[in-house]
């Protein structure tokens, strides 16, 4: 069996810390940059070849990233976790930020099955360099159709749930304009969809079981579609897929201490450290760019790799 090298794996975090969060597909560039690259890269770094430790890092650096997350988003998790106690306390929702709590909850259960039915076949099957460059020039054409097909004038919210109002909750303490944070106010945004749309937006997160399909990038999609702003939809994006990422590394993380793993044990450490520190920043950045940026400078990007990758692999073949 093949190992990891330590430079290999700092490579990898890198790549996996911030591709995970930027809407351009983890997956796709974890299988498409060892081919690319090329030689023992190619050999080590397999996600489909039998008996790769490749497989048990990427879980590794997958719990980082989720860590990251956390603690980007510590304070929200704070709240949304206080929030759905005191509605399940009080047996009804009492607040903007518990029912968006409740709709992280309701996202996660579409991708958390599809999850268990479909993640290994599917990387068995597509988990090779030609279909993730396909599908990552597939998730750029997605990420640049549903921007160009954005109205300008587009509701801030589905019609359906706009008459969701928060404002006559005896349990919501009156607070001044000034004392409400940038969070709360998202919330309250975010707040109105419907449980058909938190269901919709989840279960959109399942297409990333496709290699070169974004997590965050269609489920951004996703949340736009239904009407969110792009701040608001990246975050909640991102709040909705940390404790995917988290449970399902979780449920992987034992294999990673077995007898055959253990000579990984070490760059799979470092890379985690890298990717953890890569998502964060990367957390940080992105919350600040969607207040006032697109997609489309990553559907640019997805259409120009996926392409040039199909061009490269089918030369090199």
């Amino acid at each position: 069996m093949s190992s990891i090298s330590y430079l290999e794996a700092v490579v990898v975090g890198a790549l996996q810390g911030v591709s995970e969060l930027f809407p351009v597909s983890s997956l796709g560039h974890s299988v498409l940059v060892p081919a690319l690259v090329g030689g023992h890269w190619a050999t080590d770094l397999s996600v489909t070849r039998p008996g790769s430790p490749y497989l048990a890092v990427l879980v590794a650096m997958h719990v980082a990233t989720a860590l990251a997350l956390v603690v980007h988003y510590r304070r929200d998790w704070v709240r949304l976790v206080a929030g759905l106690w005191e509605s399940l306390r009080r047996r009804r929702v009492t607040s903007p930020t518990a029912r968006v709590g409740l709709l992280l909850v309701l996202g996660t259960i579409p991708v958390g099955i599809a999850g268990l039915i479909l993640e290994a076949p599917l990387r068995d099957v597509l988990g090779r360099p030609v279909p993730a460059a396909a599908f990552l020039a597939v998730n750029g054409v997605v990420l640049w159709l549903v921007e160009r097909g954005r109205r300008a004038d587009a509701p801030s919210v589905s019609p359906q749930t706009a008459t969701v109002d928060f404002s006559a909750q005896p349990t919501m303490p009156m607070r001044t304009a000034t004392a409400v944070t940038a969070e709360e106010r998202s919330d309250v945004r975010v707040a109105r969809l419907s449980v058909r749309d938190a269901l919709l937006v989840g279960a959109a997160q399942s297409l990333a079981l496709l290699p070169g399909i974004s997590r965050s990038g269609i489920t951004i999609v996703a949340g736009l579609r239904r009407g969110l702003r792009h701040d608001d939809a990246a975050r909640y994006a991102f709040l909705l897929a940390t404790p995917v990422i988290l449970a399902a590394g979780l449920l992987k993380m034992p294999g990673l201490f077995s007898a055959a793993e253990r000579p990984v044990l070490g760059p799979a450490l470092v890379g985690s450290v890298v990717a953890g520190v890569a998502a964060y920043l990367s957390a940080r950045f992105l919350s600040r760019w969607f207040h006032t940026g697109t997609l489309r400078p990553f559907a640019v990007y997805c259409v120009v790799a996926g392409l040039g990758s199909l061009i490269y692999l089918g030369f090199a073949g």
